[in-house]
């Protein structure tokens, strides 16, 4: 989605000495005669939206005047153009954060409250209208298990028809009543495409226990309709405790490895450095999940995260370019633009 910006423009009634932006604006002492004629080719312009050349033939004089001219009225201060926010969308953030990263999608989410369970619903929301907007029949829907993926998916009221796809195994949690299978058959019903589920924990004790289960049929195949994935929702995690539930789930001494080995943050359990390359540490043989050259092959990636703390994690997500979209909270989203 290209993040739409609604203009508010205004004409001041004096351009002399009021400041824009914060800031004193230094104005030359032109005559009443010149600053009305300065409106008049602003308001035909802003508020009546004539090109500039019809403004010339009007008034008999240059377009290139004409251009000049609305430029002036701007640096008076005479016309102050403001990005208008809509409603809890952040269209001015949301179209910075998209330019200063190349993102094909970007959604600041200006939330209300601090609490992380509300912060996750408003997010939620704001994933699954893009998400409807931008999925087309005949996509694949790539989701892994993910606190925030629940929140985009129970979000949803309508989908185009796409495949749905389980790119990870589930985890149990005492707090949270959702799997990796509720996730994709939920969006599923509401496409009216197809399901491609596999009953398997997230995280298993030992790599022989993996090894067995992505043997498993129902896996194998589940786990194959990766490969055709062409827009997957995901969350990310940064490596420090409560912030991943993948760094929750591991002992103190494979967290501390892990973090010795540089890793900063994870994708639907797929690792990653400071600078966005994957890595496979020796514990990533416990976990059911998708490869990295998958993730690699998806065309679109959205990632939707709270909170200043992951500003690192997504940072360096966007710098191997693992992700091509984010929906964010506005306390990430100034973190990463103040980079």
């Amino acid at each position: 989605m290209s993040v739409m910006m609604p203009k508010r423009v205004s004409l001041s009634k004096s351009a002399q000495g009021e400041p824009v932006n914060g800031k004193d604006v230094h104005v030359i002492d032109d005559g009443p005669a010149e600053l009305v004629m300065l409106a008049a080719v602003a308001r035909r312009h802003y508020l009546q939206n004539q090109s500039k050349v019809e403004i010339a033939d009007e008034l008999g004089i240059s377009r290139f005047k004409v251009a000049r001219m609305l430029e002036s009225a701007r640096e008076r201060g005479l016309v102050r153009i403001e990005i208008v926010r809509q409603g809890s969308l952040d269209v001015d953030a949301s179209a910075q954060l998209q330019e200063r990263f190349g993102l094909a999608h970007a959604v600041v989410v200006d939330t209300a409250d601090a609490d992380p369970v509300a912060v996750r619903h408003q997010l939620g929301r704001a994933a699954a209208d893009l998400l409807s907007e931008v999925l087309v029949d005949g996509d694949v829907l790539g989701l892994p298990w993910s606190r925030n993926v629940h929140a985009v998916v129970a979000a949803l009221t309508t989908l185009p028809r796409v495949e749905v796809v389980q790119l990870t195994g589930a985890i149990a949690l005492p707090d949270f009543d959702s799997s990796a299978v509720d996730i994709v058959r939920r969006a599923a019903r509401l496409s009216g495409g197809k399901a491609h589920v596999f009953y398997a924990p997230f995280v298993l004790d030992t790599k022989s226990s993996a090894d067995a289960l992505r043997r498993q049929q129902a896996v194998v195949e589940g786990l194959a309709r990766a490969a055709v994935v062409t827009k997957a929702v995901v969350g990310i995690g940064a490596w420090q405790p409560g912030e991943s539930t993948i760094h929750d789930l591991l002992d103190d001494a494979e967290q501390r490895d892990l973090a010795s080995r540089g890793v900063v943050g994870e994708l639907a359990g797929i690792f990653f450095d400071g600078n966005g390359k994957t890595l496979r540490p020796k514990v990533a043989a416990r976990l059911i999940t998708m490869d990295p050259e998958d993730l690699a092959r998806v065309p679109e990636v959205i990632a939707v995260v709270a909170g200043a703390s992951k500003a690192t994690a997504v940072r360096a997500a966007l710098d191997g370019g693992l992700v091509h979209g984010l929906v964010v909270d506005a306390t990430l989203a100034d973190v990463l633009l103040a980079t």
